[in-house]
């Protein structure tokens, strides 16, 4: 059997459908986010998180901030449009990614400026669709490269959450695990609990256990432990940013 995950984002019958991933483990609600306002508080509260799903909700909220205009003035809706993005920045200023999608929304609006009120919000639309998308594909490349590292037998480590619920799609550390998966591998996977929010812990344990991937949390301060008594071959985790040499930014190991 295949992994199958439920969307943690997607565009639905003109509003931001997202999981609310504070109630989880406990229960799988979604928010459907038909204003940019809702969209901002989803951000804000953690709702939505994860570096890659936080560029397509900005992307997606700036289209709800387009679809809200009322008007046909074309240099109008820019100008509500970069008003619109300046809002959805103030959620969480330190995401790379989000203020990376608000920026290309921003250029291509700007591109489509002479077009009519009509065309640009469309431009927009397939801007932000494009965004996912590319998500879904470099989810899947990540995780085919990855999965190739794994052999049947062998531990796994991860930390924090990288998996479909910070994604469009499989994840980045995570669908490493989920190309293996289907690739019928027999892994095991340490999932450590990442305090203070407990990512690991509450999300990507709950991934996991759905893909019926053999999982075992553990504290944080086990880690160190397991991997000095040798019981972990390799560790997979996610990071903001990786330079070419290999150094990376915002990552727990």
């Amino acid at each position: 059997m295949s992994v199958s995950l439920p969307a943690t984002i997607r565009w639905s019958k003109g509003c931001v459908k997202i999981i609310d991933q504070t109630k989880l483990p406990h229960k799988l609600e979604y928010i459907y986010c038909r204003d940019v306002e809702t969209l901002w508080a989803a951000i804000k509260r953690l709702s939505v998180r994860g570096a890659p799903a936080l560029g397509i909700a900005a992307a997606f909220g700036v289209v709800l901030g387009a679809k809200g205009f009322n008007g046909q003035d074309s240099i109008e809706l820019i100008k509500h449009i970069f008003k619109c993005a300046r809002y959805i920045s103030t959620s969480r200023p330190t995401a790379v990614n989000l203020f990376n999608a608000l920026d290309q929304m921003k250029i291509v609006a700007i591109s489509h400026q002479r077009q009519k009120v009509p065309q640009i919000i469309k431009a927009l639309e397939k801007a932000a669709m494009e965004i996912y998308k590319q998500d879904q594909r470099v989810c899947r490349q990540m995780g085919e490269h990855g999965a190739a590292l794994i052999r049947s037998g062998q531990t796994a480590m991860t930390v924090c959450n990288a998996g479909a619920l910070a994604t469009a799609d499989f994840g980045t550390a995570l669908g490493v695990f989920y190309s293996a998966k289907n690739q019928k591998k027999d892994f095991k996977v340490f999932a450590c609990e990442t305090r203070p929010l407990l990512q690991g812990a509450r999300l990507t344990t709950w991934e996991l256990l759905r893909s019926r991937i053999n999982t075992t949390l553990i504290c944080d301060s086990m880690a160190a432990t397991l991997m000095k008594q040798g019981q972990i071959d390799m560790v997979f985790a996610g990071a903001d940013r990786i330079a070419l040499n290999g150094d990376t930014a915002n990552t727990r190991f």
